[in-house]
């Protein structure tokens, strides 16, 4: 590090550039990826390609370009603009609109012969202003609201005449399809039946197109499905907190591994499973990280691993494509050769931050006392002094993980390292990539189970001398915001607490978030239970000043918990301030409004500071 760089503030989020969904072509020559970037007050995507050699080329001009897809001869990309189908000529020429459906399209899937492209989409929504009727469990969706009548169905795009015909009628919430190898059926999951009726399963449909015949395969629970040869449907054996695994053509695949198979969603990384050759390639998380595997007749084989995260994949002939991060990138777009594992990075986002120092996680394990090993990362700067604050950051989920890739969504976590602060991110008992017992250990218990994973690796750091055990803080969002809420009514050593995403009522949450059943169900259990989790029932006990964060619009923790919080903190005379951040969803700390992130980041900053003392001598911020 030199005195030359600066370091992270938090208007850095404005100036990220970060590729995600790759798509390689036919001929493995090229990679279309899309672009997010943040102009002014809105977040903005575009499609864009680049070869082998490098020298990325913008492809569109679009607001909201997503999902880019190569055709079958490579001479086409189908791609999303505006919740659309548009077709884009890859030897030249403006995109063209394909689909003017009224609740938009899905995802563009092409049929293996290039003539049709199948997608799903939403179908009867609800006429603005009318009363919302239901008789399902699952009655709203986080970032679409009430849906009453609202579902999901297929459609294909035939390209003769652009005619769109929808080909499914039954299933409420019908999953983006995958096409059979002869392009005679569609395979799809339900993907939300389970949480719309709690029946217990969720299967897998296949579409014979030519006798609309609908035939239900797989058991258990199917949450995506892939057709690269054989079918492969991706979800649990049954109901409930299970490792994700796959089946292909009726049998397990790699099912010795006891890791989470990892398909891809906001704030989870990952890709569908996709085959080269009889080579099927899928993601599965390990120590907090998304790795990429391959398993063949000779078994399953890591490609890449250690601390890497892939958030994409895309495969053709004999190559493949990822989207790539790793301590010192935040994302990058990268050719990868199946047979060795070999990579070739070739973009360089990394560069719009080469005048940036940053700290780079440093890998702990701590032994609870009850003898489980949790693992996690400390952030901080070995020339800072010590001891120092300590902030401690609880991740989502709670079957979710941290990782030590570079962190887009936390930029707070460097712009308080710059001021002398040590960072802890922990993965306890109830985190996703060190197997199915792990993942499962906190069921029933939360708090009660894993609050020691983080009460003690903290007496370590202050036992080490690292920490100083005066200017304690805690945070977290979503999960992280429930403990934020627990560990207070468990000890008052933290001087400072910023939660995020509330959850401080279990039977109020089950009852009034989205998922609230299966939380419920899955999670928790019955309502006795609820209660006797519930840290409102414990406000009595917290003394830590605390800062409530929460989107006006979250349907997964609804604003009221956030409210009931805040409310009961004020009660007993605790510090405390509520900040509503209006129309914001679930995840709005993701992708929501930048203003909204931006402010996020500085509350959170200026709040731990102002309740922990002085800024480190040493501040560049």
């Amino acid at each position: 590090m030199t005195d030359a760089l600066r370091t992270h503030v938090v208007e850095d989020l404005t100036r990220l550039r970060l590729p995600t969904d790759p798509s390689i072509s036919p001929d493995g020559s090229r990679v279309a990826y899309v672009l997010k970037e943040v102009d002014g007050d809105e977040n903005v995507q575009s499609l864009w390609w680049v070869g082998r050699s490098g020298e990325p080329r913008r492809l569109t001009r679009g607001r909201t370009d997503a999902a880019p897809r190569f055709s079958p001869d490579g001479r086409t990309i189908a791609f999303l603009r505006e919740g659309q189908v548009w077709l884009l000529p890859v030897d030249g020429g403006e995109p063209e609109q394909a689909t003017d459906l009224p609740l938009g399209a899905g995802v563009p899937v092409w049929s293996p012969d290039g003539g049709r492209i199948a997608f799903a989409a939403l179908v009867d929504g609800n006429p603005d202003g009318a009363p919302v009727a239901t008789t399902r469990r699952l009655h709203k969706l986080d970032g679409l609201g009430r849906l009453g009548g609202t579902g999901s169905q297929l459609f294909v795009l035939d390209l003769a005449d652009r005619s769109v015909t929808r080909v499914t009628s039954g299933p409420a919430f019908a999953g983006s399809p995958a096409w059979s190898p002869d392009g005679t059926r569609l395979a799809f999951a339900d993907a939300l039946s389970l949480a719309a009726d709690e029946s217990g399963d969720s299967p897998a449909y296949v579409l014979d197109l030519a006798t609309a015949e609908v035939e239900r395969v797989g058991d258990g629970v199917v949450g995506a499905v892939s057709w690269p040869d054989d079918l492969v449907l991706v979800g649990t054996p049954e109901e409930g907190v299970f490792n994700v695994g796959m089946v292909r053509d009726g049998r397990p695949v790699a099912a010795d591994l006891d890791r989470n198979v990892m398909t891809g969603g906001d704030g989870y990384p990952g890709a569908l499973p996709q085959a080269v050759g009889s080579t099927l390639l899928f993601c599965a998380r390990d120590d907090g990280c998304t790795h990429l595997y391959a398993v063949d007749g000779d078994g399953t084989r890591k490609l890449i691993g250690g601390d890497r995260v892939v958030s994409g994949l895309s495969t053709t002939g004999g190559a493949a494509a990822v989207v790539l991060s790793t301590v010192d990138a935040f994302a990058e777009v990268a050719f990868l050769d199946p047979a060795t594992g070999e990579l070739s990075v070739v973009t360089s986002y990394a560069a719009d931050f080469a005048d940036v120092r940053h700290a780079k996680p440093a890998a702990r394990s701590f032994t609870v006392s009850d003898g489980v090993e949790v693992r996690g990362w400390v952030l901080r700067d070995p020339d800072a002094p010590t001891p120092a604050p300590l902030l401690v950051d609880v991740h989502g989920g709670p079957h979710n993980a941290w990782n030590p890739v570079r962190d887009p969504v936390h930029l707070y976590h460097q712009v308080l390292v710059a001021q002398g602060w040590t960072v802890l991110l922990l993965n306890p008992r109830g985190s996703d990539g060190y197997g199915e017992k792990f993942l499962r250990a906190a069921l029933g218990a939360w708090g009660e189970a894993d609050e020691r994973d983080f009460l003690e690796p903290v007496d370590a750091l202050v036992a080490e001398g690292i920490a100083d055990p005066d200017r304690l803080a805690l945070t977290g969002y979503s999960y992280g915001g429930f403990m934020s809420c627990w560990l207070p009514t468990r000890t008052d050593r933290f001087a400072a607490v910023v939660a995020g995403g509330v959850v401080c009522d279990l039977v109020g949450t089950t009852g009034a978030s989205d998922l609230g059943g299966l939380i419920g169900k899955q999670e928790i259990g019955p309502v006795a239970r609820q209660r006797e989790l519930s840290p409102l029932t414990r406000v009595d006990a917290v003394a830590s000043p605390t800062l409530v964060l929460h989107g006006g619009a979250d349907e997964r923790c609804p604003v009221g918990q956030a409210e009931q919080w805040f409310g009961g903190l004020l009660d007993h005379g605790v510090p405390a301030e509520l900040v509503v951040y209006p129309g914001a969803n679930h995840l709005f700390v993701l992708d929501g409004k930048p203003s909204h992130r931006l402010d996020y980041h500085r509350r959170t900053v200026d709040w731990l500071v102002r309740h922990t003392g002085k800024r480190h001598a040493n501040d560049h911020s």
